[in-house]
């Protein structure tokens, strides 16, 4: 591995961290109201294109972490259709 990777999989880990409170909130609260349906379709939209790229390009922390990524935005969605309001 390559020292320049770390900070790949630094950066994967701390966009990862980030949605994580989001999704613990909704999930804990029920309420997914001030969470943007649009925003999160962009987020989906672009994290799956991001792993595309890493995977093509064998970036493997961008591919990593942007699935992870990609699943935290998925469940902040369903939550977004389960917990209408």
């Amino acid at each position: 591995m390559h020292k320049i990777e770390i900070v790949g999989y630094v950066a994967g880990l701390l966009v990862a961290v980030s949605l994580s409170p989001q999704v613990i909130k909704t999930w804990r609260t029920r309420s997914a109201r001030d969470i943007s349906t649009v925003w999160t379709v962009i987020l989906m939209s672009g994290l799956s294109l991001w792993v595309v790229y890493g995977i093509v390009n064998r970036i493997v922390p961008l591919a990593v972490f942007g699935i992870i990524e990609f699943l935290l935005a998925l469940t902040l969605f369903v939550f977004k259709m389960i917990y209408k309001e």
